[in-house]
């Protein structure tokens, strides 16, 4: 599978917000979406990155350049 292709736009937008330290609720009012859908599309994302965590989905993002996140700082 290459999650890379797989994950959405807003499932980035949302792993993006959770890697910022975003609560679902604060990541749900940032999104305009209900904090269950924010549920729904990090669930969708363990998945894609084969991850069982925030942490460990958050650390595969990075690692796979999918966050835009500079790991020089």
């Amino acid at each position: 599978m290459d999650p890379i292709a797989n994950l959405t736009r807003r499932e980035v937008e949302v792993l993006r917000l959770i890697a910022s330290g975003s609560t679902y609720g604060k990541a749900a009012f940032q999104l305009g979406i209900s904090a269950h859908t924010v549920a729904t599309h990090i669930k969708s994302i363990y998945r894609k990155l084969e991850v069982h965590t925030a942490g460990a989905a958050v650390m595969r993002a990075v690692s796979l350049r999918l966050l835009g996140l500079d790991r020089s700082t």
